[in-house]
């Protein structure tokens, strides 16, 4: 079987530091001076019967747990809503006692900002938020609690429907989806961020409303691409798209690509101008690469025959290409193709008791289609792999996914779209990943900086070029400065940068990267 390369981010994707990771554990902008005690808070919360649970609940060690293992913090308190006054009533109280707040959606966050990024911080998990239904027009209402196999599964059971979004089940649609959403059918479809139409959201004087294009377009335009600095989301309101009849799931292993580095160059050279070959590529074929120092894959989906996909797309795709150890291509239902890309995950995840954990550092990299990668950028960064990452001491892997191309649906917009998603000109994004493999171990003292000198391979051998980032692989060695930069472009950080100033003057809302930091 191939390595589904879209699926190892379900097991190793998104504290107290070690003394080598103060680099990546440096202060990103000022936190709140003043913290009142438990009691003010918990009192103001007890007044109006908002379900809490405080550090001495049986339950909280475990409701605090991150995602991330190598980045703990202990929230002042973590709060349970059952309904939306739960929350805007939290928020209130929060905003009342100089707490900061952040919503915890399926609590993915690479650098735990579901649990404010901070210790001393209000933690709004929206767990209970489970509601996945459709409207008369296929537009699905979604819980901010909803994790995305849940929400797949909800929306083909009830009328065969889909949406673009990750493959890893178990993440929460709240921030996957208010930063970006990628998944393997986005080149056809666009983002999750691209399908919302409409948000329940909580504003930091606890008001609630519902924001879309005509009401509140500002506020949706915000939410829609940095909601963790503007408010709790409730509810997404996504149009939802027919699921495909079937769907070709293919992947190759190809070889000796960690011998020479201007050879496996060349050879990503090819594949890079296969991406953007209109003659073969289209918007319906989806396209990941993965590489760990000793395996590199190619692999992904196509909306389409699978004659076509044999006659057509894999030979060109190939030519050239060392002949692969492995290949795969076959024909199979949506939901099956889903769960093959859950690497083993089933589709359908517990809403409470979510216990899935790594430890980490990751960093992104989107790289423009005005300016590819070159050969000399190519050939710079496997050097650095065969050199360090070959025989790293720690587990690795990088993962290259095309958002551009022919006829992409991320990047081809209309001019009135609009929201606080920066980046539409991309040809790929990567991941940069390392890990301990094991959790019980101190993080490894060499993790950052051989995932930074991987970024830096390609950033160092590229200087014409800016490489922002990924929102959605949020990097925690990054100021509040450099972050904004990565993430927004000038015009999109000034707009939010005014929204925020009128809609949350007191950030309430806020993690070491918020908006107006």
């Amino acid at each position: 079987m191939l390595i589904s390369l879209v699926g190892l981010l379900c097991f190793g994707a998104a504290s107290l530091a070690f003394p080598a990771e103060q680099l990546s554990r440096r202060a990103n902008s000022t936190p709140p001076t003043s913290t009142p005690t438990a009691g003010t808070l918990s009192d103001c919360l007890g007044k109006k019967n908002v379900p809490i649970r405080l550090t001495s609940s049986s339950d909280f060690a475990a409701l605090a747990k991150p995602y991330n293992l190598r980045l703990p913090y202990t929230p002042a308190v973590i709060v349970l809503p059952t309904t939306t006054q739960h929350v805007s009533d939290a928020v209130v109280c929060a905003g009342q006692n100089n707490v900061k707040v952040q919503a915890r959606s399926g609590g993915h966050s690479y650098a735990s900002f579901g649990l404010g990024g901070q210790s001393g911080s209000m933690v709004i998990d929206l767990e209970n938020f489970q509601t996945i239904s459709l409207d008369a027009n296929k537009v699905a209402t979604v819980g901010g609690g909803v994790r995305l196999g849940n929400l797949a599964n909800g929306i083909y059971n009830q009328g065969q429907r889909a949406l673009p979004h990750g493959t890893c089940p178990g993440v929460g649609v709240g921030g996957h989806a208010t930063h970006g959403g990628f998944g393997l059918s986005s080149r056809a479809w666009g983002l999750t961020l691209d399908t919302i139409v409409g948000l329940d959201v909580v504003l930091a004087n606890g008001s609630f409303i519902h924001a879309t294009s005509s009401a509140y377009p500002d506020i949706y335009y915000a939410l829609r691409g940095a909601a963790d600095s503007f408010g709790i989301v409730t509810a997404f309101y996504l149009q939802t798209q027919p699921a495909p009849s079937s769907v070709v799931q293919w992947g190759y292993s190809i070889p000796n690509m960690f011998k020479s580095a201007s050879q496996s160059a060349t050879y990503f050279s090819h594949i890079q101008s296969f991406a953007q070959n209109a003659s073969v590529v289209d918007r319906n074929l989806g396209i990941g690469i993965y590489m760990d120092g000793s395996g590199f894959s190619i692999s992904g989906t196509y909306f389409g025959p699978l004659a076509t996909f044999n006659s057509k797309i894999a030979p060109e795709l190939l030519r050239t290409l060392p002949t692969p150890t492995k290949s795969s291509a076959q024909s199979m239902t949506w939901i099956q193709s889903l769960t093959a890309l859950a690497n083993g995950q089933p589709l359908q995840q517990p809403t409470t008791g979510y216990d899935l954990h790594d430890d980490f550092f990751a960093k992104s990299l989107v790289v423009p289609t005005s300016q590819p990668f070159t050969q000399a950028t190519l050939t710079s960064y496997f050097d650095y792999i065969i050199k360090n990452g070959v025989n790293a001491a720690n587990p690795w892997y990088s993962i290259i996914n095309l958002y551009g191309g022919p006829d992409s649906q991320i990047n081809n917009k209309p001019a009135s779209f609009s929201s606080a998603y920066s980046d539409r000109t991309a040809l790929w994004v990567l991941q940069h990943y390392g890990y301990t493999g094991n959790t019980g171990v101190p993080f490894p003292q060499g993790i950052v900086p051989f995932v930074e000198g991987l970024s830096n391979s390609i950033t160092k051998a590229q200087p014409g070029t800016v490489f922002p980032g990924y929102a959605n692989y949020v990097d925690p060695s990054l100021s509040a400065e450099e972050a904004h930069k990565a993430y927004f472009d000038e015009a999109t950080y000034g707009r939010l940068v005014a929204i925020k100033g009128k809609v949350d003057p007191g950030k309430v809302f806020w993690n070491p990267q918020a908006v107006g930091n």
